[in-house]
């Protein structure tokens, strides 16, 4: 699928905490494929990756701080993991706000690990089939969701994956969702 997303805007919505391997191994395979991919944060500057949410990895620089930016800047969204990432974006109002209407839009989305906790937030999760990393579960069916145990699951444009493990499946699937 050489250039599938040549033309496509992805944003990545993370924070400090997120984890490193599922920000970067996803954002490679959309570039890969020809996108224009924008890190978008609480804040300008940079976040701090996390590897196993204990050891720090890398630094990224933010393009765009996620006050200043609309759905319409962009075609799909990736919601990386790490637990204290989104646990970071779920109590800022403008990041749940972005994730909550990219959803709503019927824009392509994806989501791994405990990235799922925003759009629980965000209260787009119910009537949606979702996997998630284990301990998000219970949060996913409270908020109305069908949770299944699988490597990736799509679900209307709506792509999610388990845990670092899932990635190989998981970035496939979102090049395909985001192709459209």
């Amino acid at each position: 699928m050489a250039n599938a997303l040549q033309g496509r805007r992805v944003a990545i919505l993370a924070a400090d905490g997120v984890e490193q391997v599922e920000l970067e191994q996803p954002r490679q395979a959309v570039l890969d494929e020809g996108a224009t991919v924008e890190l978008v944060s609480l804040d300008t500057g940079e976040i701090q990756a996390m590897n196993g949410d204990i050891d720090k990895g890398d630094r990224f620089p933010v393009d765009r701080k996620v006050a200043d930016v609309q759905v319409g800047d962009f075609d799909a969204l990736l919601l990386p993991g790490g637990t204290m990432n989104p646990d970071n974006l779920r109590v800022d109002p403008d990041a749940v706000r972005f994730a909550g209407e990219f959803v709503r839009s019927g824009k392509p989305v994806g989501v791994i690990c405990h990235g799922p906790w925003t759009l629980v937030e965000a209260d787009v999760v119910r009537d949606r089939t979702l996997t998630s990393y284990p301990s998000v579960r219970t949060d996913l069916r409270n908020a109305g969701a069908t949770v299944v145990d699988q490597e990736v699951v799509v679900d209307n444009g709506l792509v999610s994956s388990r845990n670092p493990d899932d990635l190989p499946a998981f970035c496939r699937e979102v090049v395909r969702a985001f192709a459209g």
